[in-house]
């Protein structure tokens, strides 16, 4: 019987531990806050009133509130995701492609990732690493689709020293 390969020590996955069609549906949630929005748009220097004026979203806008900033619902997707697939295992992020963001996420809406492996391949490169293509979608409490992106990720591989026979 085969034992399943030890996850790295923080708990992220190796480039050999991926599987081509492998969802991972992540156990962490979160719900975003009038804060989450108000710090993240200040902290990027994003005066947008969109994101942090109630009275012009109110007055103004279609949706009546102040929409989450969609790059903090992308580095959301992405964090919540880290935890059960590349803590500890990820080289370097190579990129991000397909960002959407099909319908809008508001302050007190809790969101849901989940992570599908779209392909993996060895690096060219270097011997210890290798490629995978994530493809994440983030969800509301209503289950529908609120972000999702593709990703690669530069990853290692598990040290020789471990691989199991």
């Amino acid at each position: 019987m085969s034992q399943q390969p030890a996850p790295h020590p923080r708990g992220g996955l190796y480039f050999e531990d991926f599987r081509v069609g492998a969802l991972f549906r992540h156990r962490l949630t979160r719900t975003v806050t009038q804060m989450d929005n108000m710090l993240f748009s200040n902290m990027t220097l994003n005066p947008q009133p969109l994101h942090i004026d109630a009275y012009f979203c109110e007055t103004e806008t279609e949706w009546g509130k102040p929409l989450m900033n969609s790059l903090f619902t992308l580095g959301l997707m992405i964090g919540i995701s880290v935890n059960d697939t590349t803590v500890g295992t990820t080289i370097a992020n190579l990129g991000m492609s397909d960002v959407r963001f099909p319908a809008p996420l508001f302050e007190g809406d809790s969101v849901r990732v989940e992570t599908e492996v779209l392909a993996k391949r060895e690096s060219r490169s270097r011997p210890d690493a290798g490629i995978v293509d994530f493809h994440h979608r983030t969800y509301n409490q209503h289950g529908k689709l609120v972000a999702e992106c593709k990703r690669q990720a530069f990853m290692l591989k598990r040290p020789a020293a471990t691989i199991a026979v």
